[in-house]
């Protein structure tokens, strides 16, 4: 059986425009990484960052890898930045000890 250059490659042709929220940026292909790991951030929390990102820059194409890359380091500098304050407060008084 001949396969046709169709059949064999892959078609590099540039997609539409998403439009819907399903579209747009998509995680790194490695999916190796285990994403169960404590300090893991949900997958469907840096795919609606790395979205909203990448229609604030005007949806441009070519970029989802940069974009998702971003949403990323934003939410882990967020978590983070959420844990440093939390160990600054002082703990609360138990209200069962008084």
């Amino acid at each position: 059986m001949k396969t046709t250059a169709s059949e064999s490659e892959p078609d590099l042709r540039s997609s539409p425009e998403p439009a819907a929220p399903g579209s747009g940026p998509r995680p790194p292909s490695n999916r190796s990484e285990d994403r169960t790991a404590p300090d893991a951030i949900p997958f469907e929390e840096i795919r609606e960052r790395a979205y909203e990102l990448w229609e604030r820059n005007h949806r441009p194409e070519g970029f989802e890898i940069e974009f998702w890359l971003l949403a990323e380091r934003e939410l882990r500098k967020e978590r983070n930045r959420r844990k440093a304050d939390e160990a600054q407060l002082p703990p609360a008084a138990d209200p069962e000890t008084h």
